[in-house]
């Protein structure tokens, strides 16, 4: 059997375990899957990230042991391929939402987010992409050179008509408005943006500006921009290399691609990343992102991508814009000085891969120097959208159901609040859900930074 990413990590699972009960069929790929010990741990309602889809059905195959032993039974078929098609398999597994919980909660780091890719890779192998999971996957390319769907988007979103065409014809939910790019996507420009001195910068950062922030919230990079400068970073902005492919168009995580199951996408995005980024990581700089579920995917899923000690290096240098912040903190390097928010009380909701990787105690840690300023994170789980998950027409319900399971009784409870929330589609759940409008902690910090300009350099 064909495996599209790359599984060795896992060859030596199982090993000299009589019990593992390893499928015959899908090599390394099989034995990570077998790594669930059945403890059941994700079939709880305990506080944690997994399993989302779970925690609001009740139905045991929506869960990552559950999954796992539909993906056993298909893979100790002796028609793999054919096995991998069966309904309840796919069902089970079109509703992860990747939330990364389980490769930090189960006891066994099952990563069913990256087994997902694998499954959704076997599946476009033999069904082909349909038009509305191609039209999620390429975002990055139509952003870039269909400047024209930004009109389109905005007359969905404007006349029911439109959005019960999309909803019957695309899958693409009635019930949900699709976010509309900005005017003007994000583009670097000095002016204002350096601290008075930085002849001896505190530090050296690349700024990794995801595809989203970049095409539908540019004021959050420029707030994160001059939140690093002002703390005396060096920032420079990752660009494409001119001598790789499509040299013009920005840099992309491959998220997306990843997402649907397009692996060989996926990694050429990877290998422009590592391109363009490679002097960078050679000269001692820190690569820092604002998106969770792109950073996360730099630096974790783009090991199984197959492209070897140049994107382990990568996911050694790749944080959070709250994660440096944190650490410069922690270890009395940052020297900023913040005056009180205009709402002196914040909501913080945190993405599920933040939560998944820890990073809501850096969120904590940064969020306390803001003085005159109360804040709680709430204990909200998944938002429900989940990328484009909740755009699915076969999804909304549930994803609506994931929203009302803790995040909007948080914000009902908590109406005049700042919400803070560092995920582009929770953001968007919840001005969805809510009419609030969350914004980027960058946003927050670059409001409460007492310096009012800094100096180009």
């Amino acid at each position: 059997m064909k495996t599209y990413l790359d599984w060795r990590a896992y060859q030596d699972a199982g090993m000299g375990d009589p019990y593992a009960d390893i499928p015959k069929h899908g090599g390394n790929f099989a034995k990570a899957i077998a790594a669930c010990i059945n403890s059941r741990q994700c079939e709880t309602h305990d506080q944690q990230v997994m399993c989302p889809s779970f925690r609001v059905t009740n139905n045991p195959n929506l869960s990552t042991g559950g999954r796992v032993k539909l993906l056993k039974a298909a893979l100790s078929n002796n028609l793999p391929e054919v096995a991998l098609l069966d309904p309840l398999l796919r069902e089970a597994m079109d509703h992860c939402v990747s939330c990364k919980g389980c490769k930090r909660e189960c006891e066994a780091s099952v990563d069913m987010a990256l087994i997902k890719a694998e499954y959704k890779a076997q599946r476009v192998a033999q069904d082909g992409l349909g038009l509305r999971d191609r039209l999620f996957a390429f975002t990055p390319y139509w952003l870039h050179r269909a400047h024209w769907v930004n009109n389109l988007i905005s007359l969905r979103n404007k006349y029911a008509f439109m959005r019960w065409l999309s909803d019957k014809f695309l899958g693409v939910s009635a019930r949900h408005l699709l976010p509309v790019p900005a005017q003007k996507p994000f583009s670097w420009s000095s002016d204002g943006c350096a601290t008075d001195d930085i002849s001896q910068p505190v530090s050296k950062v690349v700024l990794f500006i995801d595809t989203f922030t970049r095409y539908f919230e540019p004021n959050i990079a420029h707030a994160a921009i001059f939140v690093l400068q002002a703390s005396g970073c060096l920032v420079h902005i990752a660009e494409p290399a001119l001598e790789t492919p499509d040299p013009h168009r920005p840099l992309c995580c491959g998220r997306t691609f990843l997402a649907y199951g397009l692996i060989e996408l996926a990694r050429n995005e990877l290998k422009r990343v590592l391109h363009a980024l490679k002097s960078y990581i050679d000269d001692g700089y820190t690569i820092v992102g604002l998106e969770a579920s792109c950073v996360i995917g730099l630096r974790d899923d783009a090991r199984a991508l197959g492209l070897g000690d140049e994107a382990e290096s990568l996911s050694k240098h790749v944080v959070l814009f709250e994660e440096f912040l944190s650490k410069k903190i922690a270890a009395k390097r940052l020297s900023l000085s913040f005056r009180s928010p205009r709402k002196t009380r914040s909501l913080v909701h945190g993405h599920c891969h933040q939560k998944a990787v820890g990073a809501m105690k850096a969120m904590r840690r940064v969020l306390k120097c803001i003085p005159e300023h109360e804040f709680e994170i709430a204990d909200s789980g998944c938002c429900g959208m989940a990328g484009s998950f909740g755009l699915e027409a076969e999804h909304t319900d549930i994803g609506f159901l994931m929203a009302e399971n803790g995040l909007l009784p948080a914000l009902r409870a908590s109406r005049d609040a700042t919400i803070v929330c560092n995920g582009f589609s929770c953001r968007q759940q919840i001005k969805h859900l809510t009419g609030h409008c969350a914004i980027h902690l960058a946003e927050l910090l670059r409001e409460t930074i007492t310096i009012e300009k800094v100096k180009v350099l």
